[in-house]
């Protein structure tokens, strides 16, 4: 607990700044209060607006080389400093400690990626002679950053998920405000402290905790020209009703759901089932809440899923044997916990779980339940999943797309044309095969379809969405000189 400090500024214009006003970090296991940050207010976030769009000509003058060392800085930073890294998640977020350590690689891999691909914008020429009236012109394009973009990242993955707006912004070269979750705003503030180490220009960065009622210049100030939000539906697509002209992306969450069909290998798919549903208490945008199992091995695969959901480890996540760690905060546990039992008044069967101890909500599988329970129709965002069979393929794929949502899918099957219909007919961003939908590795194109969002994470596609196209025309010389 000796690296977490008494307080923490914000960062505002690349420097440091401490307020009166603060907000308290608690230590989500325990409940006690940690740290406590500097807490903007709507002047401080227009003034970080206003100094990102002074840096906006600087930022995108940046040539590649020098964004790439900014970049391998904070991969080297972030080495140097991994244990701390990962003990503020496991006390601010809650999460187990060996899923914060790998937070941290995948934070580490995010900027390396971003340090990669910084070098690598291209564009390319055009062939424009496609008819008599265009003889003698040439043409070409490249990408030029959008200008100062608004960041707004959300509390399950404070480190990684701010990464994926940070690392790309400075891969192309455009200046940013970030709003970090209140309820984890220290991961989002090591990384500033960090850029502050750089030869960023002035004004390039601002890390500002603030409420939310005072957060709403994040969305509707004309000055910034990107929105990229991740959190939930209910908001996001609120965020963009009032987002005005600037781009808009949003990562939007859903109800994952995994299709076991019967050819599949059991034991394997059980193993991973369990993770995917359970690991960080299932606070995950495509933690698995739907396991769709075809019905020669139902019986099978819920008795093997139930026995191992009831041996995985609850407690304190900073112990390294605990998998089950506390949700965010007890009103959520409590939240969930009512969607659990209005799903069994209804006539779901509890499989195991459903307890409740403040903020830690047992790893829960119902089967049998009603198909408009809240447990299907909503994301739990918690360590809840349920269970139901199909008799073929297509049943369980009409299953899949039967949802408001659809960011991924996992399907465990060994029949390739079934992995061909799956990826043709399912409503998703992404098919993962022979695993769950809760796979994800940092340089894929990552995001959702239906109310699960808008556009692609993933450090190229995210540089594509900060970047415009600007074309160049080239009319050959009329005298033929």
């Amino acid at each position: 607990m000796s690296v977490i400090r008494p307080r923490y500024p914000y960062y505002l214009a690349n420097r440091p700044v401490d307020v009166e006003k603060s907000l308290v970090v608690t230590d989500k296991y325990s409940g006690e209060e940690v740290t406590r940050v500097a807490l903007a207010d709507a002047a401080a976030i227009d003034h970080g607006i206003a100094a990102a769009t002074a840096a906006a000509p600087a930022m995108a003058a940046l040539a590649a080389y020098e964004r790439q060392a900014i970049l391998d800085h904070c991969v080297a930073r972030f080495r140097e400093r991994a244990d701390e890294l990962a003990l503020l998640l496991c006390v601010e977020a809650g999460k187990p400690i060996r899923d914060a350590r790998g937070e941290v690689t995948r934070l580490i891999d995010t900027f390396r990626i971003a340090s990669e691909e910084s070098v690598r914008m291209h564009g390319a020429l055009q062939a424009l002679d496609i008819s008599p009236r265009a003889r003698g012109y040439r043409g070409m394009w490249k990408r030029v950053p959008i200008g100062p973009c608004s960041f707004i990242s959300p509390f399950n993955f404070p480190l990684n998920l701010a990464a994926h707006k940070i690392a790309p912004a400075l891969a192309v070269g455009c200046p940013f405000v970030l709003k970090p979750a209140s309820r984890t705003p220290l991961g989002a503030l090591v990384i500033g402290e960090i850029l502050a180490e750089t030869d960023l220009p002035e004004g390039a960065f601002s890390i500002l905790p603030c409420s939310r009622d005072g957060a709403d210049l994040f969305t509707t100030d004309e000055r910034l020209k990107l929105l990229s939000f991740t959190g939930s539906p209910d908001v996001g697509w609120d965020l963009k009703a009032r987002a005005g002209k600037k781009k808009v992306v949003l990562e939007l969450g859903g109800n994952a759901a995994v299709i076991v069909d019967h050819d599949t290998q059991i034991d394997d798919a059980v193993e991973r089932i369990v993770f995917g549903a359970f690991y960080q208490s299932g606070q995950s945008c495509i933690s698995v809440q739907r396991i769709l199992v075809h019905s020669s091995i139902y019986a099978e695969v819920r008795d093997r899923l139930v026995a191992k959901t009831r041996a995985l480890v609850a407690g304190d996540p900073r112990e390294e044997s605990t998998f089950i760690g506390p949700m965010i905060a007890e009103s959520e546990a409590i939240r969930l916990a009512s969607w659990v039992e209005e799903a069994v008044a209804a006539g779901a069967r509890l499989l195991c779980g459903g307890g409740r101890r403040g903020a830690m909500l047992e790893a829960t599988l119902l089967e049998d339940v009603p198909s408009e329970a809240l447990v299907c129709t909503e994301e739990a965002f918690g360590p809840v999943a349920v269970l139901s069979e199909f008799d073929d393929f297509e049943q369980a794929i009409a299953a899949v797309n039967d949802s408001k949502f659809g960011l991924q899918a996992g399907v465990f099957t060994r029949d390739f044309y079934k992995v061909q219909r799956a990826w043709d007919a399912l409503e998703v961003g992404g098919v993962v095969v022979g695993d769950v939908p809760s796979y994800r590795v940092d340089n894929m194109p990552y995001g959702g379809v239906k109310d699960s969002g808008l556009g692609r994470e993933g450090v190229v596609f995210a540089m594509e969405d900060m970047t415009e196209i600007r074309n160049l025309v080239i009319r050959a010389d009329p005298a033929g000189r």
